[in-house]
């Protein structure tokens, strides 16, 4: 009921059931969501929170018809609230988590910056991913695109490595401060690993397509 959190529920597998799509699915393609105490509907990311949740397909536009069909009231078998601002806050709270595993990763040395940098790590397959600015210059965003081609050829199966374009750099500065960049590379390890696992998260997530493996934010290699 609203006013208290309940006590905790287990929710395992077959607990996992989008409650719009009513497809089940792993904890890392749904997204937790329990009452608060004023009955305010509060995404539990790390599925830490106590009290009865409910699952919904980690992609905005299933949460955003969740709120519009009011299903978490009916999920949770309590009042509940959740207003339009509710995908926003989800995407919020996915990007601040990409930032802070970001800051985890260049402590660890899995995480660096800078062009020059990028394109080294890329032609001596050593990254996992590339991430730009969106309003990072094409010129620097080629010539990355190109090191990930050449670099395809030395692999087994000639896949490029993905490229992420999710923040633009006032963004990024709001996300990681003095860390802000333009381009940079996830590098292996635990750490780098986290990055593009919550960049595809995110990516997902928004569903605009911008992670791309060839080219990046949509448009094809040049």
């Amino acid at each position: 009921m609203a006013g208290t959190y309940m006590s905790k529920k287990d929710d395992g597998v077959n607990d996992r059931m989008c409650i719009v799509t009513r497809e089940k699915g792993e904890a890392d393609e749904l997204i937790r969501f329990v009452a608060g105490p004023d009955g305010n509907i509060v995404p539990d990311l790390k599925r830490q929170l106590p009290g009865r949740g409910c699952w919904v397909k980690a992609e905005r536009a299933i949460v955003d018809k969740a709120v519009a069909k009011k299903l978490f009231g009916r999920a949770l078998k309590a009042e509940a609230k959740a207003g339009p601002e509710l995908g926003a806050e989800v995407d919020r709270l996915m990007a601040a988590q990409l930032g802070g595993m970001m800051n985890m990763a260049r402590k660890a040395g899995q995480f660096i910056t800078g062009a020059s940098k990028v394109d080294q790590a890329v032609r001596a397959l050593a990254a996992l991913a590339v991430f730009h600015a969106t309003d990072a210059a094409a010129d620097g965003v080629r010539k990355i695109d190109q090191a990930r081609k050449a670099a395809s050829f030395l692999t087994d199966d000639e896949t490029e490595i993905p490229s992420f374009r999710l923040f633009s750099e006032s963004e990024l500065e709001g996300l990681l401060g003095s860390n802000a960049f333009i381009h940079a590379a996830a590098l292996a390890g635990q750490a780098g690993e986290g990055v593009v696992k919550r960049a595809i998260m995110l990516e997902k997530y928004r569903g605009d397509s911008r992670m791309m493996a060839q080219g990046g934010a949509g448009q094809p290699n040049q």
